[in-house]
């Protein structure tokens, strides 16, 4: 679709949140048959940069990652610190969180979402990218979460 606000419309990952990774990253296992994913903790906020709601922010989630064909399923388990991840958690219970994209030029497409009424919630680095959580709820009825990755010759 040439006219999407991201330039795709190709889902490439969905995120769930969970009180126990290694639970349900087992329960996930043994029903695809595929091998447990080791969990790993995201990085601290002096590698991540992770902003939550405008503010600096220390929060941390342990995340494990299935690839299931062109789609990645996501499990997060978030700290008690201030997130998109703990406050969803908090207030919905365990289950989806986002829908995420892979985009090129992460300033501009948040830039035309809140051009849209669908705010940054939450940003942060990642080794070999950069991630931005909007509120796309009113409008789309789950979260969005843009990905772009860096490429051989940065921008």
């Amino acid at each position: 679709m040439s006219d999407s606000k991201l330039g795709t419309n190709t889902i490439t990952q969905i995120g769930l949140l969970v009180h126990d990774i290694d639970e349900t990253s087992q329960a996930y296992a043994d029903f695809f048959g595929v091998e447990k994913p080791k969990w790993f903790w995201t990085d601290t906020v002096d590698v991540a940069q992770t902003e939550y709601r405008g503010e600096s922010s220390v929060a941390r989630a342990k995340l494990a990652f299935f690839n299931m064909g062109s789609l990645q399923l996501e499990l997060i388990e978030p700290d008690q610190h201030p997130s998109t991840w703990r406050e969803h958690l908090d207030k919905h219970g365990e289950g989806p969180h986002h829908i995420a994209f892979v985009v090129d030029g992460m300033k501009e497409k948040v830039a035309v979402m809140e051009q849209n009424g669908m705010g940054l919630v939450q940003k942060g680095e990642y080794t070999g990218g950069r991630y931005a959580y909007m509120d796309t709820f009113k409008q789309l009825k789950v979260m969005l979460e843009l990905l772009e990755n860096d490429k051989k010759s940065n921008e």
